[in-house]
Order: structure tokens, then sequence, then C-alpha cells
């Protein structure tokens, strides 16, 4: 049975995301968004995993469509790439456990994927399964400005989100471009290099949000080098949301050594700080 949240029957994926913002606007809440790859360390995990973030406060979530030649992941998630491909993983599995988790919860999903890995299945069949899939957007992160109106078009035709990245090495001029092109949110990178948990936010950050604030009505999230709830509430002061992705996906490389039901609480519980460190619950 799905658990779309009431009075969401008709709205286009994106209207759905949109609509989550507002209601953490009114409620005075930052988003979290957790970051999971798909499959690690196997799709029925995938799906439950998904399921144990949103009962735990996740605003919306990004789910990683693993690919062999990661373009900004550090070694925590291309871990979990590699293992999520030894296992079997495939991009229709990626659909399917986006079908089910989106049956199962509340929260957006949006998928994670390599521009190659669009191209290559052919941009409108990628759009119309990921709609399909229940997902509400796609987060790219190696897809030049330049060359993004192919997958722009289509993606707005079918009111799916679009998510744009600028990194701290984007010049001024292009990353005023990028945030007036994203829809859904931005995703700002908080550091230059890959992902992965660090101890410090990087010095700029505030006001380069602040700057971007000034070039696009959507939200902003940060991302990468976020790793406790001390970071994120020092992100959400500045904000729309914030990115969570190696943290987590760390204790995923543990599912072999732990009962599913221990591993599931141990994440829930580490999403659950996160999401206090944001505000109100959802």
């Amino acid at each position: 049975m799905t658990t779309t949240p009431a009075g969401s029957a008709g709205r286009s994926p994106l209207a759905r995301l949109e609509a989550v913002f507002a209601a953490h606007r009114a409620a005075g809440r930052k988003a979290l968004a957790p970051f999971v790859t798909a499959g690690d360390p196997d799709p029925a995990t995938s799906v439950a995993v998904l399921e144990a973030v949103d009962r735990a406060g996740a605003s919306l979530c990004e789910l990683g469509v693993p690919y062999s030649d990661p373009i900004a992941d550090g070694p925590v998630i291309q871990s979990s790439y590699t293992r999520a491909l030894a296992s079997g993983i495939t991009l229709e599995s990626v659909f399917s456990i986006a079908r089910q988790a989106a049956d199962r919860v509340t929260m957006p999903i949006l998928a994670m994927a390599s521009y190659s890995l669009i191209f290559r299945r052919g941009i409108d069949r990628f759009v119309a399964d990921a709609v399909a899939a229940g997902l509400t957007g796609l987060v790219v992160p190696d897809l030049p400005l330049e060359e993004s109106d192919d997958l722009d078009a289509p993606c707005r035709a079918a009111g799916l989100a679009l998510v744009r990245l600028v990194t701290p090495t984007t010049p001024p001029d292009r990353a005023e471009a990028i945030a007036r092109k994203s829809t859904g949110f931005l995703y700002c990178v908080s550091v230059a290099g890959v992902t992965g948990a660090r101890t410090e936010l990087p010095a700029g950050l505030v006001d380069r949000v602040k700057w971007l604030r000034t070039k696009t009505d959507v939200p902003i999230l940060v991302g990468f080098g976020i790793s406790g709830p001390a970071q994120a509430r020092a992100v959400a002061e500045v904000a729309d949301g914030v990115i969570v992705g190696s943290a987590l996906v760390r204790l995923l490389a543990e599912a072999g050594q732990k009962p599913r039901d221990r591993l599931l609480a141990d994440i829930g519980a580490a999403v659950g700080d996160l999401a206090a460190a944001c505000g109100p619950r959802k």
C-alpha cells in the first residue's frame, strides 16, 4: 500500500518535492537528504534502508546509481558502488528499488546518476523510467551546463527535477547560470575534491551560500564532507538543507557483520540525530 502524503495525488514529481520544502519552511525546519547506494549490500536491504531513513526523519533521499567509474565520489562511496556492482546490481534493479521504496515512504527520492548511464539508456527512456519508478528528480554530477538542454527539456516536460551542482571552484558567472537552471534544489558542494566525511566546514561556505541565494529561488542544499549533527546544525543555519552521504554509507559497509535489524537501527539512529540538528521533525 502506498504511503504517499495526503494531497499529493495528481502532483508532478517536482511539485511533490517543492511541497516538502514549503512544509519545512512553514515549520522552521531545514531539509535532511541522506545518500543511499542502491544495491549495497543487496536490493532488499536498500529498500529497508530507505524505509528506515524515512521513519527516522529524512526529508528526501538521494539514491546513488552504482557506476564503475565514479566522478566525484570518495573511497567510502566508491567501495559501496563496487560492492553493489559485484552483487549484480543493474539499472533495472535500481528502478525496482526506487519503485518499491516509493510505495512505502513519504519522502521524495531522487536518483544520483552519471550522465553516461542516462545517455546510454536513451534520455527519453531514462526520464520515463524514472517517473514510472516514483522518483522525483535526478542529480547528475557530471552533466556540463552547456550540454544539459537535451536532458533538461524532457525532465521539465515530465515534471521531474533536474538538480545542478556548483563547487567552490565554479567561476561566479558560471555558478549563477547553473543556479538559474537548477530545478528542485541547487546542490552546493562544500569543498573541492571528492566526497567523504570531514571534521570542519570550509571557510567561505556561508558567504557562498548567501551569494547563491541571491541568484536563484530554489532551495540550496549543502553536501560533501558533512559527517555529524554539529556540522549539519551549522550548515542548517545558512542553507535550506543538508546532504549526508559517506557518514551513512560507511555504516552499510558493516552490513555483513551485523544482523539486519541492528544495521537498520544504527542507520535510523544516525539519521535521527542529523534530522534533530535540522529542526523540528517533519
